[in-house]
């Protein structure tokens, strides 16, 4: 409650007299002209903000990225990487492509000091598996259990990826991608994880040459 309401509710119910502005406390007045909120308003501002947020009220700052994140899902299903990579194309091998995909995009994006919307892609990651699991008929408990680790997986291969992503160093990140891919049964894991390794180094160029607003975007370019 505002102190201007608070102040006109402490009025007697029977006063006949419509208190004046002068008997008004300052921000109950209607203002002239802007005048600069107080920092106790501002701090209110940035709570029902928090609220709106918390309560579903307000804009999901994820949708901005949302065109990002389906594109990540896109490009982790290109079917060569499976055809033609021998990317074992079971649940953990598209789940191995979505992780490596997504974090060559995260490194892309934070090279650009976009920590906010990295977090929010991490967010939407979550956001999808806890999706997944709970289709399966996984229960509550146990996905919370799940997600936690999933967090801790993509964080590793986060770390395992962008050394070499950053770097351009093919052999480091065919390393990384041979402990980190699942591959068909009988593949040559050498040759495939190097093929995988130089589609992620092509897709991490290509980005590298696009400007932040057309990589949000999601669409035509790329």
């Amino acid at each position: 409650m505002s102190l201007g309401v608070a102040t006109l509710l402490d009025k007697p119910a029977h006063s006949k007299r419509w208190p004046s502005a002068r008997e008004l406390p300052l921000n109950a007045r209607r203002p002239k002209k802007w005048v600069k909120p107080t920092r106790a308003q501002t701090r209110n501002g940035d709570m029902m903000s928090f609220l709106s947020k918390l309560l579903g009220t307000g804009p999901d700052p994820r949708e901005a990225v949302r065109p990002l994140w389906h594109r990540v899902v896109e490009l982790a299903r290109e079917p060569s990487y499976y055809a033609d990579c021998d990317v074992a194309d079971t649940v953990g091998g598209r789940f191995d492509l979505i992780t490596a995909t997504l974090c060559v995009v995260m490194v892309r994006i934070e090279a650009s000091d976009l920590r906010t919307e990295s977090a929010l892609l991490a967010e939407l990651f979550v956001e999808d598996m806890d999706g997944q699991l709970r289709e399966f008929g996984v229960n509550d408990v146990v996905v919370g259990k799940r997600i936690g680790k999933l967090m801790s997986v993509l964080g590793g291969r986060l770390g395992a990826y962008r050394s070499a992503l950053t770097e351009k160093d093919r052999d480091r990140l065919k390393s990384a991608v041979a402990r980190n891919v699942t591959f068909r049964e009988g593949a040559d894991e050498e040759v495939s994880a190097a093929k995988v390794a130089g589609k992620l180094l092509a897709l991490s160029g290509e980005l590298a040459g696009l400007d932040d607003k057309t990589i949000l975007k999601a669409k035509d370019k790329w």
